[in-house]
């Protein structure tokens, strides 16, 4: 599905857990495009919403209602389960014009049961997101909602983001040891390296490359509270990742007193939105 507003482009697959494979202006990526034939799922590229949890559960372990569940484990070597699973399920095409779309999914997987509904805009200048996550279960359920995109990391890229605490991590990637911070300002000496969370984001962060072009992320909702930063050392690309709760809350205190999932009660929503602006 190709959206367009003036210079701007856009793809989706709704097929493909709503994936975005594309997004650029006047011929230049603003995201790493997914090559032709790939999953958008794997690899460092595209972008795609994670829910009903975000980052990782350690063991894939949640409990509702004193009930122990397992999710799949998609990181066997760190014993997690990593982004949610909505990002694997087909979506269906609610409505759609030349700039703008309205997706939506179904999902039934214990202890998650509810829906979903993404809606895009493409403006020439901006994208605008907002994603909205209903629990349909009988039990009061925590969910969690975030997106995951892959922008270009040149060398000289600079990010700054106001923030209020920073997580260390163990050698499973989980959170440990949350401490205050000032959030993040600088380029590839402070980047590089980071799969890291930050908690009491004030919703705004500025992504400049060095040609002098740019981003601003304008988060609000379930998403101006919560960021993951990822710019891998292998690889030129870095994931600035609005999202409600922190990495493996159900399960850690200290991560859950920055960042609880939302326990939905039945019928019961939870909202993020985010506008993404490109600038010279």
């Amino acid at each position: 599905m190709e959206l367009r507003a003036g210079d701007a482009v856009a793809v989706l697959r709704p097929d493909l857990g709503a994936a975005l494979t594309r997004l650029d202006h006047a011929g230049r990526p603003l995201i790493v495009p997914v090559p032709n034939g790939a999953d958008p799922n794997t690899g460092f590229h595209g972008a795609y919403v994670m829910a009903p949890w975000t980052n990782r559960l350690d063991a894939g372990r949640i409990v509702v209602a004193g009930i122990e569940h397992r999710m799949a484990i998609n990181r066997p070597d760190e014993n997690t389960a990593l982004h949610g699973f909505l990002r694997e399920l087909p979506w269906s095409v609610e409505s759609s014009g030349s700039d703008h779309a309205v997706l939506a999914c179904a999902f039934d997987r214990a202890p998650f049961a509810g829906t979903a509904r993404l809606e895009v805009r493409l403006a020439d200048d901006h994208l605008a997101l907002a994603l909205r996550l209903t629990n349909r279960g009988a039990a009061p359920t925590p969910m969690g909602l975030g997106w995951h995109p892959f922008f270009p990391r040149p060398a000289g890229t600079r990010l700054h983001a106001a923030t209020r605490i920073v997580f260390g991590r163990d050698a499973r990637t989980l959170p440990v040891a949350p401490r205050p911070c000032a959030g993040l300002n600088g380029g590839d000496a402070v980047l590089v390296g980071l799969d890291t969370h930050f908690a009491g984001w004030d919703g705004h962060a500025r992504l400049d490359w060095p040609d002098g072009r740019g981003l601003t992320l304008g988060a609000s909702g379930a998403w101006a509270t919560n960021l993951q930063v990822f710019a891998p050392p292998s690889g030129s690309v870095i994931a600035v990742e609005p999202v409600s709760h922190a990495p493996d809350a159900p399960n850690r205190p200290a991560a859950a007193a920055h960042g609880a999932m939302h326990v939905l009660p039945p019928d019961g929503s939870i909202e993020g939105s985010l506008m993404i602006h490109w600038h010279r």
